[in-house]
């Protein structure tokens, strides 16, 4: 019997009972459906995340104080002491593979206009911060370098301080006075909105100031929690670190066998641990929803069982007729593959537009990969043969007179 034959009976058995029929693709479509919508939000997130990150710039290099703390040891406060204005200075008139270096020395903590407040963070930064993190100031300027020099109590706000303080974000402040931990500072410029990032956090809710007055004024400290730099180009970045770190160790006074006391990342680095962080909360997503698949070709094999059971006398004319054994197996083989991959399409299009509805109305970043379709599909011809193949086998054993006596 031919394959075209073969797939019009199997056609027509499952259009002869289109229930029991649907039922049994139910499982198929709902696995596939949440395998597809999971993939897509996890490569979405991935695809997010790694675009927020470029937005900071590629060659970003982040120098931190104390050893790596990857294997989870506890350091000595003073080991995150170490980054010192000698750091600094030493980076900006030795290193030949970075083009900017600012120097960050952060706090949080309230902040005051009038009658109106909100909590922020300010960071201590040198006026290259703006090209390393590719800041716009979209009204007003910078401070200076001379700002710098002074301790001058000058800032660089963004828009959501602004809309807090001020109750409009297109307010012109640019002149007005605010204060943080009651220190005054005077508004010289406001930030271009970024907007959240993936993680949640408002970009916009910022102010920048001088770091020697953030250090002196606020922090009260003679250290830096970081020191940022970008490197001449993405392809540089490891040599640059490499520079770097032989300047810092022999600044640090560190012997040849002593582990670094600071720790420099680059973006590069940041992005690939954190694309590794998403593809395994997406295995684990997507093999969490595979399970529905294995649910579902029990179940196909459940109908399938029944169905060669009652076509019982069906199988046994068949064979009077000159049907062979490999022929009957062959039919309902065909009819298993077809109810998974028909359950696999709806499953499919259930999943984009799953995708769709996560994207647009939970504001969840969402990109499904066409490969995860075609390895859908695969799953469900495997499924439709592994489960579907006892059912046939059962049916080709069948003793044709046996089959034909059956009530």
């Amino acid at each position: 019997m031919s394959i075209k034959n073969l797939l019009k009976v199997a056609i027509t058995a499952i259009l002869s009972n289109k229930f029991r029929s649907f039922l049994s693709m139910l499982g198929i479509i709902i696995g596939v459906a949440a395998v597809i919508i999971m993939m897509a939000i996890g490569q979405g997130s991935k695809q997010s995340v790694r675009a927020d990150l470029s937005k900071m710039g590629t060659n970003l290099l982040t120098i931190r104080p104390g050893a790596d703390m990857r294997n989870g040891v506890r350091q000595d406060p003073s080991a995150m002491q170490t980054l010192k204005m000698t750091d600094y200075q030493s980076i900006l008139d030795e290193a030949t593979l970075i083009t900017h270096v600012s120097p960050e020395v952060t706090s949080s903590g309230q902040v005051i206009h009038g009658a109106n407040n909100t909590t922020t963070t300010i960071y201590g930064e040198s006026p290259e911060y703006m090209d390393i993190k590719l800041w716009t100031i979209e009204e007003g300027e910078c401070f200076t370098e001379e700002d710098i020099k002074k301790s001058a109590k000058v800032c660089v706000v963004g828009r959501t301080v602004v809309q807090e303080l001020f109750g409009d974000k297109n307010y012109d402040c640019v002149g007005k006075t605010i204060r943080f931990k009651s220190i005054p500072f005077h508004i010289v410029g406001v930030l271009k909105g970024k907007g959240y990032n993936s993680w949640g956090m408002d970009q916009d809710n910022v102010m920048i100031a001088p770091y020697t007055t953030v250090m002196k004024r606020i922090a009260a400290q003679t250290f830096f929690n970081s020191i940022l730099m970008s490197a001449l180009s993405e392809d540089l970045s490891e040599d640059a670190i490499e520079e770097v770190t032989t300047i810092l160790r022999r600044n640090h006074k560190l012997k040849e066998d002593a582990v670094d006391d600071f720790t420099i990342r680059s973006q590069q680095e940041m992005m690939e641990t954190m694309s590794s962080t998403m593809d395994t909360i997406t295995i684990i997503l997507v093999v969490a929803a595979a399970f529905s698949l294995l649910v579902a070709g029990i179940g196909i094999m459940n109908i399938m069982l029944v169905s060669v059971t009652e076509r019982t006398k069906e199988i046994g004319l068949r064979m009077s007729v000159g049907a062979r054994g490999m022929d009957i197996l062959s039919q309902f083989l065909i009819e298993s593959i077809v109810i998974s991959l028909t359950g696999a399409l709806l499953g499919v299009a259930l999943g984009y537009g799953g995708s769709w509805i996560a994207k647009t109305f939970f504001a969840l970043p969402s990109s499904v990969p066409l490969w995860s379709v075609g390895i859908s599909f695969c799953v469900c011809a495997f499924i439709g043969i592994f489960f579907g193949y006892v059912p046939a086998r059962k049916a080709a054993r069948m003793d044709p007179i046996e089959a034909l006596r059956y009530e």
